[in-house]
């Protein structure tokens, strides 16, 4: 009795140990090209959790005591491909150590549409980033600003008391806060911001 037989000849060991190599290095490039994506945020997240590269760490509760402590706190303000006026209300504030403070900055939108931007910000001297902290602040979300738009963006801050422990920052007596606002290109625009408008005049 005649059967058909298939046109697939079988594969030899070569051609199988070729197809396995194939398949493995397609998994790692899948991987790796999922790993790349995923750095960013959890490089920025190990850094906020850290102080890791200057970088400001997040709050939820103040501090339960303020020492005599001052320091000088600078504010710095920056701009890349904006349209964008960014001005500190105080270009510097004396600040108890354990104290929380409020800084107020202005963000004008000098084009004719809506503009979403996204800040980034670090603290000079490094090692006084792990002391100081945010519990409310504009960089933790993307900003639309309307077109010809005026509005004012409050941080809420403190310098963890043990900054005046640290042998590393102890003796530091300014720390300069630094803002740079950059388009956030992948977000669209929205027609109201989320920022509070400034008073007029």
């Amino acid at each position: 009795m005649w059967l058909p037989m298939s046109s697939k000849a079988p594969l030899t060991r070569q051609q199988r140990g070729n197809r396995i190599i194939g398949a493995v290095v397609a998994f790692v490039f899948v991987a790796m090209v999922g790993a790349a994506y995923a750095a960013v945020p959890l490089y920025k997240a190990f850094c906020e959790a850290t102080g890791y590269d200057g970088t400001v760490r997040r709050a939820y509760k103040a501090p339960d005591r303020v020492l005599d402590n001052k320091i000088l706190i600078h504010f710095d303000t920056n701009v890349r491909e904006l349209p964008w006026d960014f001005t500190a209300e105080e270009r510097t504030q004396p600040l108890k150590i354990g104290e929380t403070k409020v800084a107020i900055f202005k963000v004008t939108n000098n084009s004719d549409k809506p503009v979403v931007g996204r800040a980034v910000f670090n603290v000079v001297p490094e090692q006084a980033a792990v002391y100081f902290h945010k519990l409310s602040c504009f960089c933790f979300s993307d900003q639309t600003i309307g077109p010809r738009q005026t509005v004012e963006m409050p941080v809420l801050y403190f310098v963890d008391p043990k900054y005046a422990t640290d042998f590393e920052t102890r003796t530091q007596k300014e720390v300069t806060l630094s803002y740079t606002f950059y388009p956030a290109t992948d977000v669209k625009p929205q027609t109201a911001s989320a920022a509070k408008p400034a008073k007029a005049g």
